[in-house]
């Protein structure tokens, strides 16, 4: 494609990929107003058509804070364009460290927002159907946006409600009752929203899958690990009754959405409280991603057209950890100044190497790693295949760019679990601490 993509708006990076293909950001020549687009090629995905028709009828009637911002759809030969709201915030999990999880006070803001989105999409009657923090993205104020429709459905109609019949979601967020259909969608919905919980606090799943076939799944059901074993001995009893309420297997006994607001962990600081997770940095940087607002979305439419270093190594330890510059085909009379993007986003790091030895430092950390391919691209990237602990395929990109006479390492996922994603990273950054400059913000 052409960078010039529509009249005045410039095609950028790549912000992410999803079951039917890219997500790139889409930027204003004269403003730099910024656009998500999400691109699916017809002829590689040949049942994507009815899915995207699905997905737009959904959004575009969803208006909430806490959703993600539907703008509009084009089509264009094989390809259909749908363009949303821009979260210069990354996604959640990368907020989350492995085995650790994050600041309480942090947790509980972004599952109140999760439920507030939630509330909004069920009083519409839309079921999402695949809450997980991969699905979470945060706005540049840090607030939750809840993305990702592809799964959801109508699940209520002229205040008549049906049942669902679909085995979908990830299988370690998904409600017990999923697996056995049929299910009704709000209390599934809640479940996921309550596993999300557990990851923010403790930095891992609780259980691979909610069935007999997990046993760490049968040992919470009969209420033998509270409070001791697995994520839940960083747990106050404050909270692990919450979660007591929200992961009932039986979904007659599970708390109602209304009650899970209304409790006391929902809206108090708790004296026993404690941040077991790391305390990320309160970020002073003034993002240059400007509101979505006026004349600007509405043409592009019109064409239908603490001290923790040592343990929390993903976070960042220094300005320069949060930049990333969009990376475009601009023309020559465009300003690059135009275009310059601030991320936060924790995996990613400067090294004080040439792309050359960079590469061969980390494809000799990959080496060492166990069912780990990878491929190196001639634009600089590093595709890494591999399997998680649960055996689902893990793939990550790593990008190299050059940066104020630096080199920035930047790791994306592309398919598979946030939380796997951020073990190899940390184990990556660790095997690499001796090239990564430290503490250079300038």
């Amino acid at each position: 494609m052409a960078a010039d993509f529509v009249e005045g708006w410039l095609l950028g990076q790549t912000l992410g990929e999803g079951a039917f293909g890219e997500v790139k950001l889409v930027i204003n020549n004269a403003t730099g107003e910024a656009v998500a687009m999400k691109m699916i090629d017809l002829r590689k995905y040949t049942d994507a058509a009815l899915s995207v028709k699905k997905e737009t009828a959904i959004q575009r009637s969803l208006r909430h804070p806490n959703v993600l911002q539907y703008y509009g759809k084009r089509s264009h030969a094989n390809f259909e364009y749908i363009f949303l709201e821009y979260c210069s915030g990354g996604e959640l999990f990368d907020r989350i460290e492995p085995d650790l999880g994050m600041a309480v006070k942090d947790a509980r803001r972004y599952f109140r927002q999760l439920l507030s989105g939630v509330e909004y999409l069920h009083s519409r009657g839309v079921a999402h159907r695949d809450i997980k923090p991969e699905n979470l993205l945060l706005d540049q104020y840090d607030n939750i946006k809840i993305s990702d429709f592809g799964m959801a459905t109508m699940f209520r109609f002229k205040g008549v409600e049906r049942l669902l019949d679909r085995r979908c979601g990830t299988l370690p967020y998904v409600a017990p009752e999923v697996l056995k259909e049929p299910y009704r969608a709000s209390p599934a919905d809640l479940w996921s929203c309550g596993i999300v919980l557990v990851t923010m606090l403790s930095g891992v799943l609780p259980w691979d899958q909610p069935s007999s076939k997990c046993k760490n799944y049968e040992d919470w059901c009969i209420g033998g690990v509270l409070g001791s074993n697995g994520p839940w001995k960083t747990m106050t009893a404050g909270v692990l009754g919450l979660l007591t309420g929200i992961l009932a297997d039986d979904p007659q006994n599970r708390s109602a959405l209304e009650r899970v607001q209304s409790h006391p962990w929902m809206s108090t600081q708790s004296s026993d409280d404690i941040d077991y997770g790391s305390n990320l940095e309160e970020f002073s940087i003034s993002l240059s991603q400007p509101l979505p607002s006026g004349d600007h979305t509405a043409s592009l439419i019109a064409h239908e057209t603490d001290d923790r270093e040592m343990t929390c190594f993903s976070q960042p330890i220094a300005c320069d950890d949060l930049l990333l510059a969009s990376q475009m085909n601009l023309t020559q009379s465009a300003s690059q100044g135009v275009f310059q993007k601030l991320v936060k986003r924790m995996t990613r790091f400067f090294v004080g190497c040439e792309y050359a030895q960079a590469t061969e430092r980390l494809t000799a950390v990959l080496r060492s790693m166990i069912q780990c391919q990878w491929k190196i691209s001639q634009t600089r990237g590093i595709t890494v295949t591999t399997t998680d602990n649960r055996k689902m395929q893990l793939i990550y990109k790593v990008n190299f760019i050059d940066m104020d006479g630096k080199l920035l390492v930047d790791f994306r996922l592309s398919k598979g679990c946030g939380l796997e994603f951020k073990r190899r990273f940390v184990q990556i950054k660790k095997s690499l601490a001796d090239v990564i400059i430290q503490g250079s913000c300038n």
